[in-house]
């Protein structure tokens, strides 16, 4: 046997070590996030344009949005997902749209209520804060503009175009249901 032979049986397995250990390495970068998810993103390619409907192809209609209150509220508010629902005969007309709702020590109660009375302007003496848009519904508890983003001392908080649509939308009288 002869000394050349153990010298190619070490390069060979030194250079099968390098590419496993290369392959290991290139995996990591393989388990990044996919560019395709939510569509071509690929930084410098434009987005593709949108497809044009088909000549003589029907649109469906899209689908109907379901509210979980009961078919005479006119609002309907879910306090675990943060979603408010404007409704008439048990149908959304709006929504679903977002809300923030009472932190610990003030939650909003769930339940049946009736809108008591609104003001466009209302000005809160116990927070000494404007309220924007303001139905109330439930005592000192109301709907009215509000950072979503922080829970409330009861009240529900809205963007601007949800507490003006809901204004708009309900009268005293009306049922407002809140649920988990």
């Amino acid at each position: 046997m002869s000394v050349a032979f153990p010298r190619i049986r070490a390069a060979r397995w030194i250079a099968s070590a390098v590419l496993a250990v290369a392959a290991l390495s290139s995996t990591a970068v393989a388990q990044a996030e996919p560019l395709w998810p939510g569509g071509p993103d690929i930084p410098g390619v434009p987005a593709l344009p949108p497809v044009p409907a088909i000549p003589g192809l029907p649109v469906p209609p899209p689908a109907p949005v379901y509210a979980p209150c009961s078919a005479d509220a006119r609002f309907c508010l879910r306090l675990s997902t943060n979603e408010g629902w404007l409704m008439e005969d048990g149908k959304v007309t709006y929504g679903p749209t977002p809300i923030s709702h009472g932190r610990p020590g003030y939650e909003t109660p769930p339940g049946r209520f009736r809108v008591a009375f609104k003001r466009e302007d209302h000005w809160s003496t116990m927070h000494n804060a404007p309220m924007k848009w303001a139905v109330f519904f439930n005592g000192d508890i109301a709907t009215h503009i509000g950072p979503i983003e922080e829970q409330s001392h009861g009240c529900i908080r809205m963007t601007p175009e949800g507490a003006e649509a809901t204004y708009n939308h309900l009268s005293p009288g009306d049922v407002v249901e809140v649920v988990e």
